[in-house]
C-alpha cells in the first residue's frame, strides 16, 4: 500500500483526491511553500481560523526569503 493511502493522526486530508503531501513531495516543494498548501487544504476540517493564520505565517516567510 502507498504511504500516500494512509494517514497518521486523524482523516481530514483522506477526502482529497491527491493529497497535499503527494502534491508538494511530487512537485519537489520547498518546506514552506509545502507548509502553507497544507494549512489551506486543512482549515475547513481541522484547525480553522488558526490553519489559515499559519499559512498566512509560512506566506510572509516565503515574501522575506524570496523577496527582501
Amino acid at each position: 500500500m502507498s504511504a500516500y493511502k494512509t494517514q497518521v493522526g486523524g482523516d481530514h486530508y483522506k477526502k482529497y483526491k491527491i493529497q497535499p503531501s503527494e502534491f508538494i513531495n511530487k512537485n519537489k516543494l520547498l518546506f514552506a511553500e509545502g507548509s502553507a498548501i497544507k494549512y489551506i487544504v486543512r482549515h475547513q476540517d481541522k484547525g480553522g481560523k488558526e490553519s489559515l493564520e499559519k499559512a498566512k505565517h509560512f506566506i510572509d516567510m516565503i515574501i522575506e526569503r524570496d523577496y527582501k
